[in-house]
């Protein structure tokens, strides 16, 4: 049996940069990092030959073409396990719409440990390679390629996007008691909303493939990425909250779909509270939300937001890795 454990992640600043109709013309770069939130998958091997999968759902096929689950799916053919396996997952949060990148931890994750079982090494990089392959041209999701390098390297992270499909991966330098302090600073809540993020990043690449406006906000959401970068260099957290504010509005601009009515009202309720920024994490329209704010002001906050469930988390330094192998 092998168990692999793979990180979730949150956004801070430049997402939808990573989607190829951005950056194979501009190149795109994203603020973010890994948390203490995680997919586990086990592979073990069955008795049979048939394979058995098991997730939200239990299937049992006969062959690799026969299984619904088209990550599992793909993922196999890839990496040529042809049966006589059982996969199964779990996960800290609710694995669909969350906005915390679980798509591509669950990948990075399964992939991670089909290499381990079929007894192979495999980088942080490959997985992340191997990953985008699966989910954007093998299964077609109009995704970025964000998640699938948060998840496999791990950190607090500058993640840049290159127009020759490239991406390099660069841990943010600075003092631990800023990481720290930006920790500590820093509130989740979860909105009850699930939805379908492939919806929402389709929308927005047409948007954005469109109208040069939008591409001009798109640039400028990676100008704020470059700027937070240099802020946590040297190690200022007094300009956080005002540049993921401003990243947030311009997010909203893209298009009616990354926002409700409702996710309007509990950002207001929150500035009004005294979060200096904040955000919807992930493609839009549910999931969880972000704030930052001075310690003083959570309370004040979570009050506000008294409808809304807290989640308590930490930064994660560490990428996905194997937990536990047994023969």
């Amino acid at each position: 049996m092998i168990i692999s454990k793979t990180p979730l992640r949150m956004s801070f600043v430049g997402g939808g940069s990573d989607l190829p109709v951005f950056y194979r013309k501009y190149g795109g770069a994203v603020v973010s990092t890994a948390i203490n939130k995680f997919v586990y998958v086990t592979v073990n091997k069955k008795f049979d030959d048939r394979i058995r999968v098991s997730y939200a759902r239990t299937e049992e096929a006969r062959s690799v073409d026969k299984i619904k689950h088209p990550l599992v799916r793909e993922a196999m053919k890839m990496l040529g396990i042809t049966g006589g396996v059982e996969i199964t997952s779990i996960a800290d949060i609710p694995g669909k719409g969350s906005g915390l990148g679980s798509s591509s931890s669950f990948t990075v994750g399964l992939l991670h440990a089909l290499h381990a079982y079929a007894c192979r090494y495999a980088s942080a990089e490959q997985l992340a390679r191997e990953s985008c392959e699966i989910e954007i041209e093998r299964c077609r999701e109009p995704i970025g390629k964000q998640d699938q390098f948060a998840a496999a390297f791990g950190g607090f992270n500058f993640i840049e996007f290159y127009p020759d499909d490239s991406v390099s991966v660069e841990p943010i330098i600075c003092q631990r008691d800023t990481l720290h302090q930006l920790q500590s600073d820093t509130l989740v809540f979860y909105t009850g909303i699930t939805r379908s993020a492939s919806a929402l990043l389709k929308t927005q690449q047409q948007v954005v493939a469109a109208e040069k406006a939008k591409q001009k906000v798109m640039r400028r959401m990676v100008e704020l990425a470059r700027q937070l970068k240099a802020e946590l260099q040297k190690n200022n957290l007094r300009a956080f909250g005002e540049i993921i504010h401003e990243n947030w509005e311009l997010k909203r601009s893209l298009t009616g779909a990354i926002s409700t009515s409702a996710i309007d009202e509990w950002y207001g309720r929150a500035r009004k509270a005294g979060a200096v920024g904040g955000k919807l994490l992930g493609a839009g329209n549910g999931g969880f939300m972000m704030f930052y704010a001075p310690r003083d002001r959570h309370d004040a906050i979570a009050r506000a937001l008294k409808n809304l469930r807290r989640m308590d988390f930490t930064f994660e330094p560490q990428g996905s890795k194997i937990i536990f192998v047994h023969d």
